[in-house]
């Protein structure tokens, strides 16, 4: 069973890895070798992934001990990231994260969330209640890459 914990201090080593892992192998399924590399052309340094997490809570979901997946969501409600390493998906890791981001959200008074959902998590999000709002296709680079805006009630 997966532990869920809120973000410490040294873990963004292990995040910035599960990040670069999950876009770079785990979308491979359903974005090609051009479109990975435009979505993250290279691994995010400590303070470039630290300033993006800024002000966010950030959970971390460890696997015997090692931090395996993360989620992050603004104060307003927006699930900014949620990624696993690939060797834990369909683990229930990151059914777990966002069960607890859901649930951090709603203890804060958020009646709703929103996300830009990638083709990888569109079937995920919407097996967890939520649900499509439009396409959201991003072209980085010149390379569209296909997303589609959700939202839960919470």
């Amino acid at each position: 069973m997966p532990e869920i914990r809120s973000v410490r201090p040294g873990d963004l080593p292990a995040l910035i890895e599960v990040f670069w892992r999950g876009v770079h192998e785990g979308a491979a399924p359903r974005y090609d070798a051009d479109q990975r590399h435009a979505w993250l052309p290279e691994r995010p340094s400590e303070i470039v992934f630290a300033d993006r997490l800024d002000g966010q809570d950030v959970l971390v979901g460890e696997v015997a001990g090692v931090p395996a997946g993360f989620a992050t969501c603004t104060a307003a409600g927006n699930l900014d990231l949620l990624f696993v390493a690939p060797e834990a998906r369909r683990s229930g890791l990151a059914a777990a994260l966002l069960t607890a981001i859901e649930n951090r959200a709603r203890a804060a008074g958020l009646t709703r969330l929103d996300t830009r959902a990638s083709d990888m998590a569109r079937p995920f999000l919407a097996r967890h209640g939520w649900q499509v709002v439009a396409p959201a296709p991003q072209v980085r680079d010149g390379i569209c890459l296909s997303a589609t805006d959700m939202r839960r009630d919470l």
